[in-house]
């Protein structure tokens, strides 16, 4: 099966050159969403709001692909903050709280944007 690009309106188009998501197969790659507003492009203000607005884009680009939180079987989190890590987490479990996947979690030096989260992902496709 021959790659297929993932966009939806719902999530914050790409930045550079590459794409929100791609299928491959029954994977589906997403690519780091950061705490942006579709609508406006401007970054939300605060740790919580970031994590909250970047996992909403993320599950956006999930059901562009016709799946869900649930379909998740590896993440990885960048946190600009090692200190976030508990707040994070918290909103985090809301999201991936039925059968959570793999997750590795990094503190980076700086993110696009200045955001102070980062979350990508992969996915197995239902069917």
């Amino acid at each position: 099966m021959e790659k297929e690009l993932i966009s939806t309106d719902e999530a914050p188009q790409a930045i550079g050159p590459y794409s929100q998501a791609v299928r491959s197969a029954s994977l589906l790659f997403c690519s780091g969403q950061i705490g942006l507003d579709p609508l406006t492009g401007e970054l939300a203000g605060g740790l919580t709001d970031q994590v909250g607005r970047a996992l909403q884009n993320l599950v956006e680009v999930l059901a562009a692909a016709g799946a869900g939180p649930k379909d998740v079987v590896k993440t990885t989190v960048y946190l600009a903050e090692m200190d976030d890590f508990a707040a994070m987490n918290e909103l985090y479990g809301e999201v991936f709280s039925e059968e959570p996947p793999a997750r590795a979690t990094v503190a980076v030096k700086t993110l696009p944007k200045g955001a102070l989260f980062e979350i990508d992902a992969i996915a197995q496709l239902p069917g």
